[in-house]
């Protein structure tokens, strides 16, 4: 590979992005760059999954714990900051690994999303739609605008719900219009793609659900609302975190939260598969694979990539839900 020359692993949920990364940048001498949205935030480290530091091998991690959970993520914010993150670890002579699952972070960083403007106004009138009707009126009149947006955003994401339908109004097309077109990535990036077959996926997704609250996600919600969780406008409705608050409001019982996280995990894994499928520049690997690492390093190490689609991937084609 070329100097410097960035890595992005990407796929959904549970598949074993962050362990391929970690060995991809220990053997290739890189750093890792986060794009996953909820990891931005200081203490929501359980119910993200966030790689703890002593698991981290030495190696350096950047995009973690950059905000508090009272501030809001923004994609354009994120895109501006991992920016400045790739080209210093590039000026360096190191190798970015880009590794996470936010698709619309993923886009913003590798395509250079251009953001439609705002207008005060029509963002005020959805933003009152939402804080008196909530998010299934949002996601109600997002459906009717743009379905395919509504689609694609989780339905209980308000701010993301309302920014889409600011821009259909603004601009008059569907929200994914705005998006770039997908051509060469930024930097030379080479974009590996992690899944896995959906039943063992989904056991996974159930695995990784029961450890978290076995293993104190409860406390962990317990202590971020004394840092503001309730006031933020995108952590708290981070999945996992957003059922742990109705738990605590007394909406329903802990059985039910850990219910609705694994559904909604799982509805967020199929979005994410649907996503990046149809990126025709990523290779897929089997997270599944023991050599996973072996079969990344081998298509890295190919100058020949093939650009025709996802029929040229690695891993086997996941079964469809």
């Amino acid at each position: 590979m070329s100097g410097g020359c960035p890595v992005a692993v990407v796929g959904p949920t549970a598949t074993g992005k962050s362990d391929l990364a970690l060995e991809l940048a220990e053997r290739l001498g890189g750093e890792i760059v986060n794009i996953d949205a909820m990891q931005l935030y200081r203490g929501m480290d359980i119910g993200t999954a966030k790689l703890p530091p002593e698991q981290r091998h030495g190696i350096v991690h950047h995009q973690l714990d950059v905000l508090e959970v009272t501030e809001t993520a923004t994609v354009a914010a994120y895109q501006v900051a991992a920016s400045a993150d790739v080209e210093s670890i590039i000026a360096r002579g190191r190798i970015p690994v880009i590794v996470g699952g936010s698709m619309m972070y993923v886009q913003a960083l590798l395509d250079q999303w251009e953001f439609p403007a705002t207008d005060p106004q029509v963002r005020a009138k959805w933003e009152e739609l939402l804080a008196e009707q909530g998010v299934a009126a949002v996601h109600e009149a997002l459906r009717r605008a743009d379905p395919a947006a509504a689609a694609t955003i989780l339905p209980t994401d308000g701010r993301r719900m309302v920014r889409a339908l600011e821009v259909v109004e603004l601009t008059g097309r569907p929200f994914a219009a705005s998006a770039p077109a997908v051509g060469a990535p930024r930097w030379g990036t080479r974009i590996l793609g992690v899944d896995r077959e959906t039943a063992e996926l989904d056991d996974r997704i159930a695995q990784r659900t029961a450890a978290m609250f076995d293993t104190g996600l409860v406390d962990e919600v317990r202590g971020l609302v004394d840092r503001g969780l309730r006031e933020g406008q995108t952590a708290r409705r981070a999945i996992g975190y957003a059922q742990v608050l109705a738990f605590l409001d007394q909406e329903y019982d802990l059985d039910e939260a850990r219910e609705r996280t694994f559904i909604g995990t799982r509805r967020y894994v199929r979005r994410q598969r649907s996503w990046f499928r149809r990126d025709h520049r990523v290779r897929w690997v089997d997270g599944a694979d023991p050599a996973s690492a072996e079969t990344a390093l081998a298509l890295l190490a190919d100058s020949a990539v093939p650009r025709s689609g996802a029929s040229d991937s690695v891993a086997k084609e996941p079964t469809r839900p």
